[in-house]
């Protein structure tokens, strides 16, 4: 269950669910009473403000309003518009509410120890201005903490963008499955703790959706893994050649520790002459070449894959040299420099990609090369990927990963620490090193993202680059170890 459903897929399945005899005032029952199990779990009965919009979150908050009630909570409600143009089950809902309802104002939060955000879902159409602007910044203001239902009003569930304002919960609970908003910022951090709660929405009927965007989990990328066999040997796992940079040498070293810990079986730092002793003293486990011997090297095909970029240097140089090593078809990681270089001619680079390629930009990376994509983040990798013929990943805390054929997943572990020097260089390094043992170039990059995301979240403060290598055989155990050896 790593799917994530876009607001009109979860419209889609809850559609298909009700045409399947589930009504849909069951599901708002079980929405609403999913929400208010999360909550008693979590705080013991007092003063609670339920905020309810006009539609279907709307009736959420109904439901939970009653229920909490029920269990002896005090409740306020109160609502945008008035009772009687409510329509549906949120009309249902509404007439089963025994309380006062009161019109939206601050004066809703005075004596509240709890508030429950159930104004608009994942499918806000417009900015939150006004009197309601008002309100949502009185609620922020307030210091209570706020469970957000669905999505916390104000962000929107496909990018995560904040339409005009937006509710900042301590807790976001949505049902089936979560939306891309929950994950892609601002609205991540304004979710807070995001739960997933089944609410009757079949698994079969979110498979016959076929959602194309994923979390970045094992379960997605695990079966791709190449694992070396009992009988295998190092040439079985792929030789990997890191063109390294004459000068700054230490973002070439950190991809070849990274790729080595990955699993790569052979790996040749290719460079100029004079830099060459410098990759060797780094680690006596590598191999170094001078970078004129780069074409028969590529002659032989057993030299499978290679990463260019970091710290190799920009300009109309590096740019003739990947050109070339492109026209070779091994699996490539092009990464920092290599994405720079073609700033000024980005088509040349994507006409130039025949071959497995991943391309690992950060924010002004993909600016550079990408200047005329706009739009969130998800959308962007999704174009770019398109574009380019290559898998697309795109750092950051919700880092990206998007393949040509329109799959893609979301980071979703946080990792602050890994906002250091020579961090990125590591990525490259692993999805180097996992697309030279032969796996696909999106698994890779997904596995290589998660891999790095989880060494950063797990060594945490004090981290520098230097240590992700040195954890990537911990969370490789982990994945080995539980894999069924039978």
């Amino acid at each position: 269950m790593f799917e994530v459903l876009t607001t009109e897929q979860m419209y889609e399945a809850d559609r298909r669910t009700i045409e399947a005899g589930t009504s849909g005032d069951v599901l708002m029952e079980n929405a609403g009473a999913s929400v208010v199990a999360e909550i008693v779990s979590r705080w013991t009965a007092r003063a609670a403000t339920v905020l309810c919009g006009p539609g279907n979150n709307g009736g959420d908050g109904f439901v939970i309003a009653r229920l909490l009630r029920n269990a002896g909570w005090s409740v306020r409600l109160g609502l945008l518009g008035d009772v009687e143009k409510l329509t549906g089950d949120a009309a249902l809902n509404a007439g089963r509410w025994d309380g006062a309802v009161e019109r939206l104002s601050p004066a809703l939060l005075v004596g509240a120890d709890l508030v429950v955000d159930c104004l608009f879902g994942a499918g806000l159409a417009r900015p939150i201005e006004g009197d309601l602007a008002s309100l949502v910044q009185a609620v922020n203001d307030s210091g209570v903490p706020v469970v957000a239902v669905d999505v916390p009003s104000g962000v929107d569930g496909n990018s995560g963008e904040v339409r005009g304002i937006s509710v900042k919960a301590n807790v976001t609970v949505t049902f089936c499955r979560p939306k891309p908003g929950h994950y892609l910022l601002p609205g991540r951090i304004l979710c807070g703790q995001v739960i997933v709660r089944d609410i009757g929405i079949a698994d079969q009927t979110i498979r016959d959706i076929r959602p194309m965007l994923v979390c970045n989990e094992p379960g997605v990328w695990r079966a791709g893994i190449n694992w070396p066999g009992v009988d295998g040997h190092k040439y079985h796992r792929g030789h990997l050649l890191v063109i390294g940079g004459a000068t700054m040498t230490g973002a070439g070293r950190l991809v070849a520790r990274a790729a080595r810990r990955a699993g790569a079986g052979l790996l040749t730092v290719v460079a100029e002459p004079a830099s060459l002793s410098v990759y060797a003293a780094d680690s006596p486990g590598i191999m170094t070449a001078p970078i004129a011997t780069l074409d028969d090297l590529l002659k032989d095909c057993r030299h499978n894959a290679l990463v260019i970029g970091p710290g190799f240097g920009v300009g109309d140089e590096t740019c003739s040299r990947i050109i070339t090593l492109l026209h070779y078809c091994r699996c490539t990681v092009l990464d920092a420099d290599a994405l720079t270089s073609f700033a000024e001619q980005p088509s040349t680079l994507f006409f130039a990609i025949q071959g497995p390629t991943v391309l690992t930009p950060h924010e002004g990376e993909f600016a550079r090369l990408f200047p005329d994509i706009e739009g969130d983040k998800l959308s962007r990798a999704r174009a770019a990927a398109k574009r380019s013929g290559a898998t697309v990943l795109i750092k950051g805390t919700d880092t990206i990963v998007a393949a040509p054929d329109g799959r893609a997943a979301i980071n979703t572990i946080d990792a602050p620490w890994l906002a250091t020097a020579g961090s990125g260089d590591v990525l490259a390094g692993i999805i180097g090193g996992l697309m030279a043992q032969g796996m696909e170039m999106f698994d890779a990059a997904c596995m290589g993202a998660w891999l790095h995301a989880r060494a950063g979240g797990d060594i945490g403060p004090g981290l520098i680059a230097e240590d992700i290598p040195h954890h990537l055989p911990v969370l490789l155990g982990q994945l080995w170890r539980a894999v069924p050896k039978w």
